[in-house]
């Protein structure tokens, strides 16, 4: 019998009681900084020969040169002619569906002109070189990989370099696969803080990117965290999270299978039921205790529901939605009768799931939007990830004669407020007398 912790709205200490369930222990850990930025430190400074150390180190694979590294595109091409049909099917069809709701996203250059000439506007231009981190071993996921790499081919990212750790030289070929429809330009079978590094500071071998993106362990993270500022990052993410808001009209078994599906991900993964109904809370724990023995990875999933899951009886919708929005949850699953009705009150969600129909999975692998979402409540101040992530905006100005004068005048006023001189004559040079 799992018991799961019950909340409820009502409850005088309810808002600390929830804040006791999403506590997590994130904090820093301090030997795990210090192996970062000695990995750092000495990648930037020896490059491929450092690169060849740590590889062959953590990842038990030996090479001669870096070169050996980098897998050919024909060793790509291979692996997408010897997956089988209905998993490179059912790739092509989720690529397919990303390009065609990112590319809707994509921003283009605007401008207007004023009325005395004066030329305003912005120009829009992709990232030159991105990076792509993919997690090997048991953690596959060439899902990731179209996340990642689509949205930059969108966008317009000339060239898309992917790293991945091979442990022992095994190589993942759905994740090859993966690679080849999503466009990758090259792949790096090297992982860890030292594939961070070569991609934000170069090595003779791997090329500096501009910005690293996709998911991978407190290593990669914490990588990531320090390289920030000397390339872009897409965010820090942290365990998986889903909160569904239901009522009776979705089967309880249902709703215990969600909860599953991201509670088996990994022991600090948190899956929240919220309802008005103290009823179908019942049912929903009856039918998680029935179901979870048929489950796979029970164990990961009975620990994640046991250490962080919670089920939540609101006393009124307001409620619900009140807690919702605190929460600003990675997933959140409106699972009524009439989700559109309580839409325009959700304010801080990384995705949601409209209606009994709409699994959260299937945003995971397919529905179109990306599955990389802001987590542990980011999700109030950032977006999932998109084609705008690899865009970047420039400002254009371009002053009539005319518009130099009348602006002129306005900035040498503020500037000489500032007490820089420097900047008011120079507005001032401008001004037509």
């Amino acid at each position: 019998m799992v018991d799961i912790r019950r909340l409820k709205t009502a409850s005088a200490d309810f808002w600390q009681e929830l804040e006791d369930v999403r506590a997590f222990d994130d904090a820093d850990d301090l030997a795990v900084n210090n192996t970062v930025r000695d990995i750092l430190k000495d990648v930037r400074e020896r490059g491929d020969a450092a690169l060849i150390e740590y590889t062959q180190r953590f990842d038990h694979l030996s090479v001669a040169s870096a070169q050996e590294l980098e897998l050919s595109a024909s060793r790509l091409q291979q692996a997408l002619e010897s997956i089988p049909e209905q998993e490179k099917l059912a790739l092509e069809q989720a690529a397919q569906r990303l390009r065609d709701y990112h590319v809707k996203q994509k921003s283009d250059s605007w401008d207007y002109t004023e009325a005395d000439g004066t030329l305003l506007g912005q120009k829009v231009t992709p990232l030159d070189r991105v990076g792509l981190y993919v997690p090997g071993g048991k953690a596959a996921y060439p899902s990731s990989v179209l996340m990642n790499s689509i949205p930059a081919k969108v966008a317009g990212v000339d060239e898309l370099i992917m790293v991945v750790p091979t442990p022992n030289g095994i190589l993942n070929e759905l994740v090859l696969a993966a690679a080849v429809i999503g466009g990758v330009d090259r792949v790096f079978t090297v992982g860890g803080a030292q594939a961070v590094a070569a991609l934000a500071y170069g090595t003779e071998t791997v090329p500096a990117v501009d910005k690293v993106v996709g998911p991978g362990n407190i290593y990669v993270a914490t990588a990531k965290r320090m390289v920030f500022g000397t390339v872009g990052i897409d965010m820090i993410a942290g365990p998986s999270e889903i909160l569904v808001l239901a009522d009776s009209s979705m089967p309880a078994d249902w709703m215990a299978m969600d909860m599953f599906s991201q509670s088996e991900h990994d022991e600090d993964a948190q899956a929240i039921l919220i309802s008005t109904d103290a009823g179908y809370i019942e049912q929903v724990e009856q039918s998680i205790n029935k179901l979870l023995p048929e489950m796979e990875r029970r164990e990961i999933i009975e620990a994640s529901l046991i250490g962080r899951a919670a089920m939540i009886e609101a006393e009124t919708i307001d409620d619900a939605m009140a807690v919702i929005n605190y929460i600003a949850p990675e997933h959140l699953q409106l699972s009524v009768e009439d989700p559109k009705s309580l839409l325009p009150k959700v304010r801080h969600a990384g995705a949601i799931f409209m209606g009994q129909s709409t699994a959260e999975v299937l945003g995971d692998y397919c529905a179109g939007p990306n599955h990389v979402l802001p987590t542990s409540r980011t999700a109030r101040f950032s977006s999932p990830l998109g084609v705008y992530d690899f865009q970047k905006r420039s400002s254009l100005i371009m002053c009539s004669p005319e518009g130099a004068s009348k602006l002129g005048k306005i900035a040498s006023t503020l500037a000489r407020g500032e007490g820089l001189t420097a900047h008011a004559r120079s507005a001032e040079y401008r001004i037509k007398e």
